[in-house]
């Protein structure tokens, strides 16, 4: 009886398939999503990385060339102000100060030839015994002895200095925060030998992307943080922007001061300012919810029907954990927080919060 009744089974089962086939498709299954609403840009600061640095950071150089024969510090050390820093070998300068301490002699002596000629032409004019030509040469022989006589000595004055010049000495109290010169070295005029962090104020120096510099402003007011000194902000200002951009980096130096003096920075700490953009910025995401593609921002929007789209956004300066956005989003979008690289268009999602609580996305109008 099981025998006959197969072939009826199985005409059954392909009923049923086909019945199936015929039905609706499966509804594919929504994704869940951390979303969030762009935030007032008055909460987003664009921050830059620095380093502490001495407000005076003079580069000491010698005022002759020579050899080097003596460095007395290395960097890291503090020095007083007229310290030794190094020497240079001044044998030659030397030599040409005691050749031009003979050219004084030597002055000195025809001057008083001199004089005397003049005085004797002097009482003859009187006697009327030589001419007024005579007397006239006399004088004009004493006044060029007197003048070789003026130059020789300024001479020996400049040779003197020259003699002193080949021992470099602190101009400030501070740090030698770099040397770039080395025993046996032969230096030129005006070669730095070495940076002196002079003390006293201290600011951050940082760098500016181009695309940013026209929303900063010296006299800006900014916020700092010492690396060393985590999650405590100090104010300060742009005291300094550079109107050239670094021929490597395309980037602006700017100095920032403390408006405090006792901040407790020191040199070569790590920093972080903090900077509100002069420029109106409406909105700001976290830079997680920010992908790329071919040099353009995307990010994912949330559709009033669950489904999401992909749009292009005109973003600002990166910041540390927030991006503004120019162009492109409105304060009531719902946009994906989180795994925006597993995404697509189209996909149904499922909208949470950061709590996980289910978002309610606006009806289309």
């Amino acid at each position: 009886m099981f025998r006959h009744a197969l072939p009826f089974l199985g005409v059954i089962g392909l009923a049923l398939l086909a019945g199936c086939g015929n039905g609706e498709p499966e509804q594919r299954s929504a994704r869940p999503v951390m979303v969030i609403q762009p935030q007032p840009a008055s909460e987003a600061f664009e921050s830059y990385p620095g380093e502490v640095h001495a407000r005076y950071e003079p580069e000491l150089a010698f005022r002759i060339g020579g050899k080097v024969v003596e460095r007395m510090v290395e960097a890291g050390e503090r020095v007083r102000k007229d310290q030794p820093l190094a020497k240079l070998d001044p044998q030659d300068v030397r030599l040409q100060l005691e050749g031009i301490r003979a050219q004084v002699a030597a002055a000195e002596a025809n001057l008083r030839v001199a004089r005397a000629e003049h005085e004797r032409y002097k009482t003859l004019m009187d006697r009327q015994l030589v001419s007024r030509s005579q007397f006239d040469s006399s004088e004009n022989a004493y006044r060029s002895a007197l003048a070789r006589l003026q130059q020789a000595r300024a001479e020996f004055d400049v040779a003197t200095n020259q003699v002193a010049y080949a021992i470099l000495r602190a101009t400030h109290e501070g740090v030698v925060a770099q040397r770039r010169i080395e025993v046996g070295q032969v230096v030129a005029v005006g070669q730095t030998a070495f940076v002196l962090a002079a003390d006293g104020e201290r600011e951050v120096a940082i760098n500016l992307p181009e695309q940013a510099l026209d929303r900063y402003a010296v006299g800006q007011a900014v916020s700092v943080e010492i690396w060393s000194h985590p999650g405590k902000r100090y104010p300060g200002r742009i005291r300094e922007l550079s109107p050239a951009a670094d021929q490597q980096s395309r980037t602006y130096s700017a100095r920032v001061a403390f408006a405090d003096a006792d901040v407790p920075a020191e040199l070569g700490q790590s920093a972080l300012v903090s900077i509100r953009s002069n420029g109106e910025v409406p909105l700001a995401v976290p830079l997680s919810a920010i992908t790329a593609e071919q040099g353009k921002a995307y990010v994912w929007r949330v559709k009033h029907d669950a489904t999401l789209e992909r749009v292009s956004v005109r973003t600002g300066a990166y910041g540390e954990t927030l991006v503004p956005i120019l162009e492109g989003l409105q304060a009531d979008d719902w946009v994906v927080l989180a795994g925006v690289q597993m995404l697509h268009e189209n996909q149904p999602v499922r909208a949470v919060d950061r709590d996980n609580r289910p978002v309610i996305l606006a009806a289309e109008e």
